[in-house]
């Protein structure tokens, strides 16, 4: 992954957690601000601070106003209290990079001056991973788009009603839209074709989960 070359119009798999596992969004703002980064923060050009912008626009930031020229395609997002899973696809050259590095600084920056504390907010440089095969894309956007119920997810009370994956995104023509989800529903007649392929999926990756966990364990021993 270190080594890892970006390359336009490939897709990958970008996840990362807090440092030292602790939790990354605390409440409903945390949640909704995020949001907002991956929608404002995914522009060719520098936009700057979502603060700076609130100041420059007379209407609040909405999600879906990003800027024509993107860096990448957001396909799928899941959002969980300590880690993030995206499905992206690089459309301008270094955009990956660009996009992480001013979602990871703009995120971290809000969060530390929110909550008055200083230093990283994730482990180190996020992880990456080239999905190599159509297969594996869809797989992996089952895994991303239903992440909350591969694992526990953010199971606290106040996150319950909120959408904190792109999963309603992909059911729905209408609300919010952050993901070009072309990719992944051109392959399906309808979104609940979609639907029940995922959940004929999901339990094969809910198996291959424990058995990794399992063979993980024996290793350790």
């Amino acid at each position: 992954m270190r080594n890892l070359k970006f390359v336009n119009k490939e897709y990958y798999h970008i996840y990362n957690r807090g440092t030292d596992k602790r939790d990354i969004f605390l409440d409903k703002e945390d949640l909704w601000r995020f949001l907002k980064c991956l929608d404002e923060f995914n522009s060719v050009d520098n936009i700057g601070s979502l603060y700076e912008n609130s100041f420059k626009k007379k209407n609040k930031i909405k999600l879906g106003s990003s800027a024509p020229k993107k860096l990448v395609n957001i396909v799928a997002y899941c959002l969980n209290q300590n880690h993030f899973h995206f499905i992206l696809e690089q459309i301008s050259d270094d955009g990956i990079t660009k996009f992480m590095h001013r979602l990871s600084t703009g995120y971290t920056n809000y969060f530390n001056e929110k909550n008055k504390r200083s230093g990283c907010l994730f482990q180190g440089r996020y992880k990456a991973k080239y999905i190599s095969s159509n297969e594996y894309l869809l797989h992996l956007s089952v895994y991303v788009n239903l992440n909350d119920k591969v694992h526990k997810g953010m199971n606290q009370s106040w996150l319950l009603d909120l959408p904190f994956s792109s999963f309603k995104e992909y059911l729905s023509k209408t609300g919010r839209v952050i993901c070009k989800k072309d990719i992944i529903l051109g392959q399906f007649k309808t979104s609940k074709d979609f639907s029940k392929y995922c959940f004929e999926i999901l339990p094969i990756i809910q198996k291959r989960k424990e058995e990794m966990k399992d063979f993980n364990k024996v290793c350790l021993e």
